[in-house]
């Protein structure tokens, strides 16, 4: 290899380290001031399906945090819906943050990925074009192997925002911590709550 192919190689390896570490969540999320209200908004497992509503992972989030949790998730819901319902909702609480974990139902009843993938978009750049931070967390597509759909962790790399791929995957993998198929109980919300709780830490929004 000559010199120069070498430098070319060097240059392409720094070029990919920096591109890594421009991953979801590389940007810090601003802190929450003590009076900030916090948006958990999304479908059933935002609402809390399979526990009681103190049992759901916004009620939960907000005693760890010590910040307003407004849980507007609404069970059954599709991100078509979600897109229109958005702005009501954001004008009425006006958050520092959103939390948006959509999308479930769009995968259960096979609709459109793509379009989807684009109600999520359109939910995302609603919310910052009014200042609004925002959390993305990946659903499990229904099957043998769970693991989230690809579209959030591409959606995540393109808004360059904090993302949680991991958790849903692993409480719908143990059947302690689900009330039927597609829901946690009680004990997969706390889980739920507290992987959000540690995110937000890891991107200094919370102490």
């Amino acid at each position: 290899m000559s010199q120069r192919q070498t430098l070319y190689s060097v240059f392409l390896l720094i070029i990919a380290g920096i591109l890594s570490a421009c991953g979801p969540g590389t940007r810090p999320l601003t802190p929450l001031a003590p009076d900030a209200v916090v948006l958990a908004f999304g479908d059933s497992l935002t609402y809390g399906i399979g526990a009681e509503r103190e049992a759901g992972y916004p009620a939960v989030l907000a005693r760890l945090i010590d910040r307003k949790v407004i849980n507007a998730g609404v069970s059954g819901e599709l991100t078509s819906r979600g897109l229109e319902r958005l702005p009501a909702v954001l004008d009425q609480y006006q958050p520092a943050l959103m939390i948006l974990c959509h999308g479930g139902n769009d995968l259960l009843h096979k609709t459109d990925k793509a379009q989807a993938a684009d109600n999520i978009r359109g939910m995302i750049r609603m919310a910052r074009e009014r200042g609004v931070e925002v959390v993305l967390i990946g659903v499990p597509r229904p099957g043998l192997i769970l693991s989230p759909a690809r579209f959030y962790l591409k959606i995540a790399r393109e808004f360059n925002i904090p993302y949680e791929g991991d958790i849903l995957s692993d409480i719908f993998s143990n059947g302690s911590l689900k009330s039927d198929v597609i829901h946690p109980n009680a004990k997969g919300y706390q889980m739920l709550a507290a992987a959000i709780a540690a995110l937000l830490r890891k991107q200094h929004a919370v102490a």
